[in-house]
């Protein structure tokens, strides 16, 4: 490698590490991206992306499963699990080559390799365990991403139990499924194979499924798993996982001590991530660990001069869109930009794609209460929408929160049809600190979903229209 010497060197290509790298590029710094696998990372090629062909070949099918409802006949409806993961993989890989393409276009130089800090703003390049360059720049950013959390016990086989990546390209459509975690990956899973067919167990240790969400959001998505045959397990723990040659013999625990068991012909395991802070060369730095990722400050600057640390190697929401945004602010402070401003958390969406859809912004009621506010909740359910209704998508909620006393927006949390897309005008809402007359004076279009947006805007002030 002829050039070696660079403003910022990126280490890792995910949503984070590639976005970050080409608005170095943009604001006229010298960038690399080192990537020692997958351009676009985990994200674009074995995650956020992947499993949204996923779900859509699930959406699909269910329309159809429901299509004389809407007097359309189909018969022989069947299920080509090859193709559709075949499809999945050429999504993911269309996406990878067209961040390829943006890199170059942007003039970033992308480096095949293990990168790991070398001390003195240097970072060296390994392939296939040697040394084969060494790269020096003023700013290093680590993207390094994080991967499946293993329990003791509890040890993936790629064969019989599953992390993310086999259950992406099964080799088969198991009859019956356990999905271990019930976060928004063992839920997107459980709802992919529950809609192909796969009698679904979700096994969760919390005391309700989707636990980072609203409790009145959880409780309304346990009800529609429920509906549609998925088994819930909460308060529970799975303490053995025994393999015989097809199939998995599971042991569970409730919070009592009491046990249980059940066999799957596979089981998913999807119990939270780790940080990748092995092998990067952190030893002998300024840089503290904790719990797997990297302690950082607002402007995703680590202890150790000249090393920054973004995405899901840092702290929650561990998401690509935040990853994306911390990029930007990362680089334009360095870039020395005016007005950079540190990322507030609180107004980053959080989208759950399974059936029915889950979104949310800002805080829970419950969080609102400990938080000392004085509240006003609002709610508007799909029931009581025109658009809903014509779309055959009846069920789903829309809750509003804000402080009672400013008005201000605290939070909103969606269930039903498309809820993932409408999320974001709240989320605009959050940024720009709206009040609910604000979003009293906005006006929705008709007939459109997004009106229940608005409904529960004013059910929160007893000024509801519709409902």
């Amino acid at each position: 490698m002829s050039d070696t010497n660079f403003d910022v060197v990126v280490v890792g290509s995910g949503p984070g590490g590639y976005v970050a790298a080409i608005r170095a590029a943009q604001l006229g710094l010298k960038a690399a991206v080192v990537e020692r696998e997958h351009i676009g990372g985990i994200c674009l090629n074995w995650g956020c992306i992947p499993t949204k062909a996923l779900l859509r070949t699930a959406d699909v099918l269910t329309l159809i499963n429901h299509s004389e409802s809407f007097g359309i006949k189909v018969e022989g409806v069947s299920v080509d699990l090859e193709k559709v993961v075949k499809r999945s993989r050429q999504v993911a890989g269309q996406l990878s080559g067209g961040v390829q393409h943006l890199l170059k276009k942007n003039k970033v130089m992308v480096v095949d390799g293990h990168g790991k800090l070398a001390g003195n703003g240097k970072l060296e390049i390994s392939k296939d365990g040697k040394v084969i360059s060494t790269l020096t720049a003023k700013h290093i950013i680590l993207a390094t991403g994080a991967r499946a959390r293993i329990l003791p016990g509890l040890e993936p086989d790629g064969k019989l139990i599953w992390t993310y990546k086999e259950a992406l390209v099964p080799d088969v459509m198991p009859k019956k499924l356990l999905v271990v975690g019930s976060g928004a990956i063992g839920i997107e899973f459980a709802s992919f194979f529950n809609a192909l067919g796969a009698e679904v167990t979700v096994v969760e240790v919390m005391d309700r499924v989707l636990p980072v969400e609203d409790a009145e959001i959880s409780a309304m998505a346990e009800k529609a798993f429920k509906k549609l045959g998925m088994k819930i397990h909460k308060n529970t723990t799975v303490s053995e996982l025994k393999k015989s040659a097809n199939s998995v013999t599971a042991t569970f625990t409730d919070k009592k001590g009491k046990t249980s068991s059940d066999t799957f012909d596979r089981v998913i395991l999807a119990v939270g991530i780790v940080g990748n802070v092995e092998d990067i060369g952190l030893e002998g730095t300024k840089i503290k660990v904790d719990r797997t990722h990297v302690d950082v400050d607002e402007y995703s600057r680590t202890a150790e001069p000249g090393v920054y640390a973004i995405g899901d190697l840092t702290g929650p929401p561990w998401l690509a869109h935040k990853a994306s945004h911390e990029g930007v602010i990362c680089v334009e402070k360095i870039a020395g930009e005016k007005d950079v401003h540190p990322l507030n958390t609180k107004n980053i969406p959080g989208c759950t794609y399974c059936h029915p859809q889950v979104a949310s912004v800002g805080l829970t009621e419950e969080a609102a209460k400990e938080a000392g506010y004085e509240l006003k909740v609002g709610r508007f359910p799909f029931l009581g929408n025109g658009k809903a209704i014509a779309l055959g998508e009846p069920d789903g909620m829309i809750k509003t929160i804000f402080d009672a006393k400013t008005g201000e927006m605290l939070g909103a949390h969606m269930i039903g049809t498309e809820v993932t897309e409408l999320i974001q005008g709240y989320g605009i809402a959050k940024t720009l600190e709206t009040t609910e007359i604000d979003l009293m004076h906005t006006v929705f279009p008709h007939p459109t979903l997004s009106e229940m947006m608005y409904e529960s805007v004013l059910d929160a002030y007893d000024k509801a229209i519709h409902f």
